[in-house]
């Protein structure tokens, strides 16, 4: 019962933007552009970007995040008065078990229990679902946002791009003025055309590279 109401719990509280943009990073996008030519020698330009954040802070990444979470909006209430029922139930049955026969409370048992399976299958497949839409929505914005970034890095001559978003990244420490992300996300809502989100739907800010000391 727990797993299954932990499941509900997490379809009627949605998917917040940030935990979009922590959707596992696929490799370079199949088909998109790659830099031009190696670079001329000279001294490594490198900058960092925090590119699954850039892809979900883009004004196209809210957009359709937001829409996505709308969709399934039905289902959390749907899960969320099954779940209520649930309880309900459980609590009846504790409160007025000791009134009733052997063979009410058995049948009110197996009700319950029927209405967790229920309820545990209903949330598994909705999140199973939406999860999956995320991660489709994710992977063609991010290819899409890759070809910003390439084209970006090579007209301001960086001959590196490192992303500080991966767990387990090799940056321990990089200068703010290092940092594209912000400079990705504005060029890719250029590119775009999507207007920016209503107010008070905008996705977090995007965290600063990591620094020698901090997590």
């Amino acid at each position: 019962m727990k797993r299954s109401l932990a499941l509900a719990i997490t379809l009627a509280s949605g998917f917040a933007l940030h935990a979009a943009a922590q959707v596992p990073a696929a490799p370079t996008p199949a088909g998109a552009s790659a830099p031009a030519a190696a670079a001329p020698a000279g001294p490594a330009k490198i900058a960092v970007v925090a590119f699954q954040v850039a892809v979900a802070q883009t004004n196209e990444g809210q957009r359709n995040f937001a829409d996505l979470q709308k969709k399934y909006d039905p289902k959390r209430q749907q899960l969320k008065v099954l779940s209520d029922e649930v309880d309900n139930l459980t609590k009846q049955l504790q409160t007025q078990g000791d009134k009733l026969s052997e063979t009410e409370r058995a049948s009110r048992a197996k009700t319950i229990d029927d209405k967790k399976k229920q309820l545990q299958r209903e949330a598994e497949d909705a999140q199973n679902d939406m999860q999956q839409e995320m991660q489709d929505l994710y992977n063609t914005l991010a290819s899409k946002v890759y070809d910003v970034l390439a084209s970006y890095s090579q007209e301001h001559g960086f001959t590196l791009v490192l992303d500080v978003a991966q767990q387990q990244t090799p940056v321990l420490y990089a200068n703010e003025s290092t940092n594209i992300t912000k400079a990705i996300i504005d060029a890719y809502n250029v590119k775009s055309g999507v207007p920016a989100p209503p107010p008070g739907t905008q996705a977090p800010a995007a965290p600063a590279p990591k620094t020698p000391g901090k997590p």
